[in-house]
This record gives structure tokens, sequence and C-alpha cells, in this order.
């Protein structure tokens, strides 16, 4: 009968941490889409890109998703929008809430006419 109790808990909390880490996996995510429209487009040096605002926004939305899953930023600011260019790259900063700065890297995964496909890195 302990066994049986043993082996139960044992697999109860096997199976919430496995409901965990899928969780924090799905919400840490760092990969975006995100359709070049009349209001998320701009131009960098003669490209298509995706404005600066939508990638400041999305980043840092989505830098610190989960309290456990990277470091608190309070402002991140690129320099110009995010060229819709396969490889593209930029380098946007954040603002840590204790102080201080993060370089938070940025490229281009994929790009048609109509949509990027864009990452970041913590």
């Amino acid at each position: 009968m302990q066994r049986r109790t043993l082996v139960t808990t044992v697999g109860a909390v096997a199976g919430a941490a496995v409901v965990f880490g899928v969780g924090t996996y799905f919400l840490s995510g760092t990969e975006s889409t995100t359709g070049l429209d009349a209001q998320s487009t701009a131009t960098v040096d003669g490209h298509k890109a995706l404005a600066a605002t939508i990638v400041e926004g999305r980043t840092q939305s989505k830098y610190h998703p989960l309290p456990w899953v990277g470091t608190k930023v309070t402002d991140v600011s690129c320099p110009s929008g995010l060229k819709a260019v396969a490889g593209a790259t930029l380098t946007c900063t954040g603002r840590k809430s204790g102080g201080g700065t993060v370089d938070i890297p940025v490229s281009v995964v994929k790009a048609t006419d109509h949509s990027v496909t864009w990452k970041f890195d913590r």
C-alpha cells in the first residue's frame, strides 16, 4: 500500500514537471511572424522593413514572459526598423528594471513580400 502511494506521488510530481516544462517552452518563445501592412512597414536602406515600434513592443512583451524566464526589461528601443530580408540583423537595447541595460540581438529568419518571421536572443 505504501509503495503504491509512493509510485502515485512520484508519477504526479513527474507529470506536473512535464506540464510545467512544456508550458514554459511555449510561453517563452522568441520567434514571431508579423505581417507587413501599412501600419507595420517602414523602409530601411531602400528595403521594406518591419517598423521599429513593432519590433520594440513585441520584444519587450516576450522578453520576460514568466518570472523564471529572461531578465525583466521596462523599455526596449531599436535604432531602426528590421529589414525584411532573411539573415538581416539588428541590436535593440532593453532597460533593466533594476538599472542598467541589456543588448538584444534580433534577426530575420524568413521574409516574404507580405510577412517577416523574426526572433530575438535572450
